[in-house]
């Protein structure tokens, strides 16, 4: 079984959740049902979930539980965009975003007085990528172009965000989530990373 991979018996044990603790989180929609994969074992059919995702979520909703209802919860995990407009202003006292991105949203010719959920999203996680040091600003000024131009294709789909680089020239990928891509052996994967993880903070600042 691949490392990617984490069976439900695993999970438990990990994470001293039950099993009616896991199937009714399930049903509230904090864990999507597509993270539930049914594969055959030598027990007969198991059940498998993506490992890095589910540990990720179920640390957070340990960790949030005690402050927010589960239907408030859902609410933060559901890649769902509500209607939000903010200004630049108003993104910076908020500290959702520097000025460093804005002023790189500006060169890109991309400046509005208002900003969508979508494109607060869009800024959101060209500031988070930035500031880690994960992409540079060349890098940054390509993810504006392809969130802009292809992001609105995922609303309310779970997705991914990918990097690669070949012979250091780097490209942006939006994709569904799961799927399988290949390469050839000059590509390297610099970056894959679930938009409903960056959503899901977001709408925490944004709370």
């Amino acid at each position: 079984m691949t490392d990617d991979l984490i069976s439900k018996k695993e999970l438990l044990d990990l994470t001293g959740i039950s099993y009616g603790q896991l199937y009714r989180w399930k049903r509230k929609n904090l864990i999507p049902e597509e993270w539930f994969i049914r594969k055959s074992s030598y027990t007969g059919q198991e059940t498998f979930f993506p490992k890095q995702q589910i540990l990720l979520r179920i640390d957070k909703i340990l960790n949030m539980k005690d402050g927010l209802s589960l239907d408030e919860l859902a609410d933060v995990f559901s890649p769902t965009l509500g209607e939000v407009e903010m200004s630049a202003q108003q993104l910076l006292e908020r500290n959702i975003v520097s000025q460093i991105s804005l002023d790189l949203l500006k060169e890109a010719g991309r400046e509005q007085p208002l900003y969508a959920l979508e494109q607060i999203m869009m800024l959101y996680v060209l500031d988070k990528l930035l500031m880690s040091g994960d992409i540079t600003r060349q890098e940054g000024a390509l993810l504006i172009e392809v969130m802009s131009e292809h992001y609105y294709r995922f609303t309310g789909k779970p997705s991914e965000l990918v990097l690669i680089r070949k012979m250091g020239v780097p490209s942006f990928m939006l994709i569904t989530a799961g799927t399988e891509f290949y390469f050839d052996n000059g590509v390297k994967v610099v970056l894959r990373q679930p938009m409903g993880t960056f959503m899901e903070e977001l709408k925490l600042k944004l709370g």
